[in-house]
């Protein structure tokens, strides 16, 4: 879906339709560019022939500054018919799927004022024509979102349609990459769209209508459980976080059955989000910084969650999806959690709270445990966790740490697939005993140092033996700039990434 198929007003996202409806962006494959067309690029590269269609040759395109380095754009105006735009395809030898997303958003952004654009690939991308489809559908759409709900005075001009001028032989299978590409694209954009929506416009109440009503429309099962039934679940974390909240919690369970029956039974993944829709640091409050104002991102994690489970119904995905998300927001008042509460998490175990601020993985704890009563083959939990990943990686990498390397093995391969950048960190035991506790089975936090690790090592505590991976996204939640297909903004980080780990997850030992 895109940020036109679901009008948000205050509060709430109004009824949706599923990722089968068409989006308020045309994309198709044709043999010839239509009459209607703003603006129409050609790809480039380094050495090689220059497309006749551009109207110049490669001395002229040197003079005017372009060399076709991955990235850079050239417009040249016509005094009819669409602007051309030659589009840096790179040096042959590094082309791949990363390089043609990152052109094909170059290109977008390059034709920002043209509703109606096209794009001519060539030969310069020796890729399979519907991975040819899926790469550019997705760097476009990406390239091309913003976040306008809430600023009617907004001058961008939204995308109407983009076309792909391929051969013949290619249309029908460009047009299936393309469809791939969309459902990619709208899930990472809907990702977005939530983390971008402000606090007071989207609490964990508003969040559980959301999932509802988008889940319902892409053939999921959803449970949305309230305080009371958080309350009667035992779900200790989750409500000594929302103590200090007049916004009740919300504890969202969607669950994906692939259509066709398998022998034997499908593979079974269990995802877990945290959600905190404001996280003002509870008593241990945060320092009114920009950092601060960033934190109605901090249910990026659950907004990735959701908008995976959106997606895969409608790529078929052949392996059984369960998702816990975890929702509340974190606010200081007289009935917050304090400094030295001690809180029991689903399933006993007792934590003694040192920080407030530490309340992602208190939330987490009891969806981990959840997830783990259900006997998925393998949990993988996605959380904006800590700044020390930010420090680590600044805001193109994120963290990965678990239990099992076959399966973090997997996520790297999802990783590489999508673009989404993740550099594994240790999960060094030697430092679990910053966690003991003297009144409490253990404490949220450890020592200053190695802080990712230290959060991981606490989720650990609540897996048990089931393979386990996480993601630390915090550093990775927003872009400062618009960055090729990251647009400014909350950036959906981790949705492409898990649709492709739930798509092709095989079970590990």
């Amino acid at each position: 879906m895109t940020p036109s198929d679901y009008k948000l007003i205050p509060s709430a996202f109004s009824a949706t339709p599923s990722l089968d409806a068409a989006g308020s962006t045309t994309v198709t494959a044709a043999t010839q560019p239509g009459a209607t067309l703003g603006a129409l690029g050609y790809f480039v590269g380094t050495t090689g022939v220059v497309p006749n269609g551009l109207g110049v040759d490669r001395d002229a395109l040197t003079r005017a500054g372009f060399d076709g380095a991955v990235g850079q754009t050239l417009i040249l105006p016509q005094p009819s018919g669409p602007e051309l735009i030659a589009v840096g395809a790179g040096k042959a030898d590094e082309q791949n799927a990363a390089t043609l997303r990152d052109a094909a958003a170059a290109f977008a952004r390059a034709a920002r004022r043209a509703p109606d654009i096209g794009l001519i690939p060539g030969e310069e991308f020796a890729l399979a024509p519907d991975r040819l489809g899926q790469l550019i559908t997705e760097g476009v759409l990406l390239a091309r979102y913003r976040y306008a709900e809430l600023k009617p005075t907004s001058k961008h001009s939204a995308l109407t349609s983009l076309e792909l001028i391929v051969p013949d032989g290619q249309v029908a299978d460009v047009a299936a990459g393309i469809r791939t590409g969309e459902i990619l694209a709208q899930s990472a954009n809907l990702a977005r769209d939530l983390a971008n929506t402000p606090p007071s416009h989207l609490t964990a109440t508003d969040f559980g209508d959301v999932a509802a009503r988008l889940g319902a429309a892409a053939g999921l099962a959803v449970e949305i459980f309230d305080k009371k039934q958080i309350t009667e679940l035992g779900l200790g974390g989750l409500l000594g976080v929302n103590a200090g909240s007049i916004e009740e919690p919300r504890m969202i369970k969607i669950v994906y059955t692939p259509a066709e029956a398998s022998s034997p039974a499908p593979a079974h993944l269990a995802l877990v989000g945290k959600g905190i829709m404001y996280d003002s640091g509870g008593i241990s409050l945060k320092p009114s910084d920009p950092m601060h104002l960033a934190m109605k991102m901090d249910m990026a994690g659950a907004g990735a969650v959701l908008a995976t489970m959106i997606a895969l119904r409608a790529l078929d995905c052949p392996n059984a999806v369960t998702a816990f998300l975890m929702c509340t927001d974190n606010m200081p008042s007289g009935s917050a959690m304090k400094l030295g509460d001690v809180l029991t998490i689903r399933g006993g175990t007792t934590v003694e709270v040192k920080n407030t601020d530490a309340e992602g993985r208190l939330v987490l704890s009891d969806g981990i445990v959840l997830a783990g009563e259900e006997s998925p083959d393998a949990i993988v939990d996605i959380a904006t966790l800590t700044g020390a990943a930010l420090m680590a990686f600044g805001q193109r990498t994120a963290a990965v740490l678990g239990n099992n390397q076959e399966l973090i093995l997997q996520a790297m391969s999802a990783s590489e697939a999508t673009d989404e950048s993740i550099w594994q960190l240790p999960l060094e035991r030697r430092y679990r005993d910053q966690l003991n506790s003297d009144v409490a089975d253990m404490s949220n936090m450890g020592g200053k140092y190695a802080g990712a690790t230290l959060a991981a090592l606490f989720l650990a505590d609540f897996v048990g033996e089931t393979p386990w991976v996480h993601f630390d996204i915090a550093s990775t939640m927003q872009s400062d700039s618009d960055d090729l297909w990251r647009s400014k903004g909350a950036t959906g980080f981790g949705t492409r990434l898990l649709i492709d780990l739930a798509c092709n997850f095989v079970p590990v030992k």
